[in-house]
C-alpha cells in the first residue's frame, strides 16, 4: 500500500487554523514551512523534534511526514540521561528546534532551527504506507524507554476509525493542551485534526479557563483532556459550565475517576466519552459520540479492532462483565515493532500474532470493555482473590474528603498482597476509608493499609507512577 507523502494529513481544507498559544497559521502557510523543513532534512535517516507546546514543533512533525523521515518527539522536560537515551538509541542525525529553545550538550545531533527555514520545496511524492513515521518512546517504567515504530498506516487507520467514532469533521474546532511528544496531543491533537480538516486551538497549557475561553471565544466544539484536567475543570465550575455549548468532551491517558465522570456530567451537562489505547496500539476502543457512556468504561472495539482477554495461562477468559484477564489486541493501527529490540517485540506478541496489552480488562456480553489496569502493578493476588485496583481506587475516590488515591499490592505473610493505598484527602483518617471502602465493596477488596499522603507521583500525561509509591 502506498500512500501520497501528504496522505497521512488528509485532503486540503480552506480556512483551516492551527494555533498553539498566541500564535497560529493557516494550514496552507503551515504546510509550505513544513515543506521548507522537509527539504532541509530530506534524506535523513531520522530526525528528533524539540516537541515544546509550538508551532515550531507542528511545523517539525509535519515536515517530517512530508519529507518521508521518521521523527522522534523529543520531551522537553526530559533529563539529560533520558534524552541521550533517546537521541542515541533512535539513530536521529538532525534536531528540529526554534533557535534558541534547546540547549545543546557535547555529542548532540545538529540543531535545525526550524524558525529560521524558508518556506517551500520539492517534498518526497510518494511514501510506502507501512514507512515509519514517528519513532514514540515509552514512559520507560520497566527498564530504559523503548522506541515505538509507528507508520504511516496506523496513524490514518487509527484516525480515520475515532473520525466515525466520534462523529468528527471539519465544522468541528478541536481544543486540547496536552504535551506534543505522546500519541493524546501529537497524534489525536495534531494530525487528527490535521487529517480531518478541523481547526485546532492548543491552549498552551490544559488550564480551565484556557478551555472556557477556547469554547466561548473560539467556538471549541471537541475536547480533549486526560483526568486531571477534568478533575481542574470540575474544580471550576464557572469554567466547565462554560463547556455546555461543546459537542464531545473525550477524556483518555488513564482510567477517569468515576466521581469525575458524574461531577463533569453534571456541570458541563456532558457524559464524556473515555477511549483506551497505548503507545504500540494507538487508540483501539472508545465510546461512541451517538451511542451510550458509561462511567469507568472505555467503550467498543474501533472498526477493524478485534480484542479477546486471557488468563496467566493463556486460556480463554470469558466476556462475563467480571472475570478479569489480560487485554490482546489485533487491529490496523498496530505499531510495526521496538526499535532494534527483536526480542521485545517476538514477546510482545502471543504465538497466534495478538498483540499483549498488559492491561488487564474484563469485556461484558454486549462487548463494553473495562480496564481493571495495569498487569503488573494494577492486579492484586490476595488470599486466593484477583483484585482489580482501578476497583478500590473509585471507591476511595467516591469519598467526599478523597482528591486523589492509587492502590497497589504490598507483600504480606499470610495473603501473598495486601491491598495497600496512598490517597491525598482533606481531614479524613485511615481507618475511617478503609471502612468506607468495605461499605462498599466486597471485604477482601478494602484496603488493609492507607498511606495519606500530599500528594501522587504523575508523569507528563498525568498518569500515577506506581512504581514511585512507597519508594
Amino acid at each position: 500500500m502506498d500512500l501520497p507523502a501528504g496522505d497521512v494529513l488528509g485532503k486540503p481544507r480552506d480556512g483551516q487554523m492551527i494555533r498553539v498559544g498566541e500564535h497560529a497559521l493557516p494550514r496552507a502557510e503551515l504546510l509550505d514551512r513544513a515543506a521548507g523543513v522537509a527539504a532541509e532534512i530530506a534524506g535523513a535517516e531520522a530526525v528528533a523534534v524539540h516537541a515544546t507546546a509550538s508551532l515550531e514543533t507542528v511545523v517539525a512533525v509535519v515536515g517530517g511526514l512530508l519529507a518521508g523521515v521518521p521523527v522522534v518527539p523529543l520531551p522537553p522536560d526530559s533529563g539529560p540521561d533520558e534524552r541521550a537515551h533517546i537521541l542515541g538509541d533512535s539513530g536521529a542525525n538532525l534536531l528540529l528546534a526554534a533557535r534558541g529553545a534547546y540547549e545543546p550538550h557535547e555529542g548532540a545531533a545538529p540543531i535545525v532551527p526550524v524558525d529560521e527555514l524558508r518556506g517551500g520545496g520539492t517534498v518526497k511524492s510518494e511514501v510506502p504506507g507501512d514507512a515509519t513515521a514517528l519513532i514514540l518512546y515509552t514512559s520507560g517504567t520497566t527498564g530504559a524507554p523503548k522506541g515505538v515504530l509507528v507508520s504511516r498506516s496506523a496513524i490514518a487507520a487509527g484516525l480515520d476509525a475515532l473520525a466515525e467514532a466520534w462523529a468528527w469533521t471539519p465544522d468541528d474546532v478541536l481544543v486540547h493542551g496536552l504535551p506534543l511528544f505522546h500519541v493524546h496531543g501529537l497524534v489525536l491533537g495534531v494530525l487528527g485534526a490535521l487529517r480531518v480538516g478541523s481547526p485546532l486551538v492548543h491552549t498552551g497549557r490544559p488550564k480551565a479557563a484556557a478551555y472556557a475561553a477556547a469554547a466561548q471565544d473560539d467556538g471549541g466544539s471537541l475536547f480533549f483532556g486526560v483526568p486531571t484536567v477534568w478533575s481542574r475543570v470540575c474544580a471550576d465550575p464557572d469554567a466547565a459550565r462554560a463547556l455546555r455549548g461543546a459537542r464531545l468532551l473525550v477524556s483518555g491517558s488513564a482510567p477517569l475517576p468515576v466521581p469525575v465522570f458524574e461531577r463533569l456530567a453534571d456541570l458541563t451537562g456532558h457524559r464524556p466519552v473515555e477511549r483506551y489505547g497505548m503507545t504500540e496500539t494507538l487508540i483501539t476502543l472508545s465510546a461512541r459520540a451517538g451511542g451510550d457512556r458509561r462511567p469507568g468504561y472505555v467503550g467498543l472495539p474501533l472498526p477493524g479492532v478485534e480484542t479477546r482477554l486471557a488468563a496467566e495461562d493463556g486460556s480463554p477468559v470469558p466476556a462475563d462483565g467480571e472475570t478479569p484477564g489480560e487485554l490482546h489486541l489485533r487491529a490496523p493501527m498496530l505499531f510495526g515493532g521496538y526499535l532494534n529490540r527483536p526480542e521485545a517485540t517476538a514477546a510482545a506478541f502471543t504465538p497466534d500474532g495478538w498483540f499483549r496489552t498488559g492491561d488487564i480488562a474484563a469485556i461484558g456480553p454486549d462487548g463494553w470493555h473495562r480496564i481493571v489496569g495495569r498487569a503488573s502493578t494494577d492486579l492484586i493476588k490476595s488470599g486466593g482473590y484477583r483484585i482489580g485496583a482501578g476497583e478500590v481506587e473509585n471507591a476511595l475516590l467516591a469519598h467526599p474528603a478523597v482528591r486523589e488515591a492509587a492502590v497497589i499490592g504490598t507483600p504480606h505473610p499470610d495473603l501473598g498482597e495486601q491491598v495497600t493505598a496512598y490517597v491525598v484527602a482533606d481531614g479524613a483518617d485511615e481507618q475511617a476509608l478503609i471502612g468506607f471502602v468495605a461499605d462498599r465493596l466486597s471485604a477482601h477488596k478494602r484496603p488493609r493499609v492507607v498511606h495519606l499522603v500530599d500528594a501522587l507521583p504523575r508523569n507528563a500525561m498525568g498518569k500515577v507512577v506506581k512504581t514511585r509509591l512507597g519508594g
